[in-house]
């Protein structure tokens, strides 16, 4: 049996949400499937579906392959603001009469969504990319706000940086809050409970891992990448509100468009299939990322990479990628503890 994470890192986040360890898997859409899932709850962490805009088929096989291969809890990630109301009503009655007791929002806050799961006494945490949305996402009644920051690969809500961004949001509520962005290592962990956040949320840590359902040309490419290899574009923007920016690896698409990387119009784009997931066409622009099912052109669909990636320099499986976190995190702070211990002995 894995040993489990040193104590040193546990926040009350962790007894909330029933993990060892306060490292939330992000829900990437298409990548955190249940295998990844399963793999970064069963080391300690707290682990998250990608469901957004999935079928209802899909989730029901999800939660239930997860399930099989894990006993610890986990959320699925929905996106309200980005979803046709039909299919966002059916994905919530799915996961209720799943028995689903954690959902996590992303992007504008949706408070009839909150609501709705919340009077069936679920748990939500909701991401968000401004202060305003985070008191927007408590006023909604959300238990846990993750704050986003402009450094995080995938869509991108806000415009400041996470560490910034946290600060705002812990003084003013008493929510239990979460770094997310450029987050890859235990150097950053460190940094976020030192300043007073409950925990940190990874996506481009766990992407490349064996688990993840990330094409592998994808993890490839996140493994050789520096954080100026990225750039935010709203040019993969189909399936999304207009405005809406990603964090991707540079490639052909972005390198075509100058210094032109925002203030696209959807509207005014093309609709042309460039690869495929069996036989469902993955377009040009849109926010499709290619996935191990994936054929085609991969390199001009969205490579999501965070700021954080030149942290993540081999793939290797997720409960590997956790224990190194963990391992780093607390070699911070027993050295923070030793700066303490040598200034309190200076005459």
């Amino acid at each position: 049996m894995t040993e489990r994470p040193h104590s040193m890192l546990r926040t009350p986040l962790c007894d909330l949400l029933g993990c060892d360890v306060p490292i939330l898997l992000a829900g990437m859409g298409g990548v955190s499937r249940w295998e990844l899932a399963a793999a970064v709850a069963n080391a300690g962490g707290y682990a998250t579906l990608g469901m957004v805009r999935e079928p209802t088929v899909l989730i029901e096989r999800e939660v239930r392959a997860l399930r099989a291969a894990t006993d610890r809890p986990f959320a699925v990630n929905l996106i309200p603001a980005a979803t046709a109301p039909d299919l966002l009503d059916a994905q919530i009655s799915c996961c209720l009469a799943l028995g689903v007791r954690a959902f996590s929002f992303f992007w504008d806050v949706v408070p009839s969504a909150v609501a709705r799961v919340k009077a069936a006494g679920c748990l939500v945490l909701h991401q968000i990319g401004t202060l305003q949305a985070a008191r927007d996402a408590e006023a909604a009644g959300a238990d846990v706000l993750v704050a986003q920051g402009i450094e995080a690969g995938g869509h991108v809500h806000g415009r400041i940086g996470a560490f910034a961004l946290t600060a705002e949001i812990l003084a003013e509520t008493r929510l239990p809050v979460v770094v997310s962005g450029g987050v890859a290592d235990g150097r950053a962990l460190a940094a976020a409970l030192a300043m007073g956040a409950a925990g940190v949320h990874c996506g481009t840590a766990f992407l490349a891992t064996t688990e993840s359902f990330a094409h592998d040309m994808h993890k490839r490419r996140l493994v050789a990448a520096h954080a100026s290899d990225t750039v935010l574009t709203d040019i993969f923007v189909l399936n999304w509100p207009r405005g809406a920016a990603v964090r991707v690896l540079a490639n052909s698409v972005t390198d075509a468009l100058g210094d032109r990387l925002l203030g696209h119009d959807p509207d005014a784009l093309p609709r042309e299939p460039i690869a495929w997931d069996d036989d469902v066409a993955r377009l040009r622009f849109s926010t499709d990322s290619p996935l191990r099912s994936t054929t085609g052109d991969l390199e001009a669909m969205a490579l999501y990479a965070g700021q954080g990636v030149a942290a993540v320099n081999d793939i290797v499986p997720a409960a590997e990628r956790l224990a190194r976190i963990v391992a780093e995190a607390v070699t911070c702070r027993e050295r923070l503890a030793q700066y303490g211990t040598v200034r309190e002995q200076k005459p």
